[in-house]
């Protein structure tokens, strides 16, 4: 029988953030098997492997970023997703972009779509931002650091998207060319970024 209690818990919780795994009840002393519980009672949707929400859930343009990083917990939000947030691309990408370490396993996910990049180092580690969304604390890199990845990964996204990305970064004051400069550095990519910040300097 499962207490009213611990359903109410788990309710309140859902309420405040909107996608939760099993193990994200452990935190609250709730037991696992809670929500694949409530699933059956038809009280939360399961709506990917391990994703639970309530029916009602209002969700935001945002909501596929919490659901990947909810299901590659380890991952950084990059490149075309990472630029779609921060406003600087008017692309609206199909699929979640995710950073991981080389070393990672490659995640077994079917939904959401997922791209995921393999980074090392400094180009993983550094540039990264936490932002709330749904209540979800997420891990996305800041401005310059997509920038700079945007230059790194032209054969995958097009050198004319890291133009555009770079352009309006500078334009809406999102980053100092210092900033840039710093992780163009990281990424190894200052002598192909140089004549674009020469040119907006």
């Amino acid at each position: 029988m499962v207490k009213d209690s611990l359903i109410t818990r788990v309710l309140e919780i859902l309420e405040h953030q909107s996608v939760l795994r099993p193990r994200d009840l452990d935190a609250y002393g709730i037991p696992r098997n809670y929500l694949a519980r409530l699933h059956k009672r038809g009280l939360v949707n399961r709506v990917g492997r391990g994703l639970y929400m309530l029916p009602q859930t209002d969700v935001t343009s945002q909501h596929t970023l919490v659901e990947a990083s909810q299901v590659v917990p380890k991952g950084v939000i990059c490149l075309l997703s990472a630029l779609n947030y921060h406003g600087l691309t008017t692309q609206a990408p199909f699929a979640v972009w995710l950073a991981i370490d080389n070393k990672s396993h490659q995640p077994r996910v079917q939904n959401p779509p997922l791209r995921i990049v393999r980074f090392s180092g400094q180009a993983l580690t550094d540039g990264i931002q936490e932002v709330v969304i749904e209540g979800v604390v997420l891990k996305i890199y800041n401005p310059a650091k997509t920038v700079a990845d945007c230059f790194k990964y032209r054969n995958k996204i097009g050198i004319d998207v890291a133009i555009e990305a770079l352009k309006d970064c500078r334009r809406q004051k999102k980053c100092t060319i210092a900033e840039l400069w710093h992780y163009a550095e990281i990424c190894r990519v200052a002598a192909i970024i140089k004549p674009y910040l020469e040119v907006l300097s």
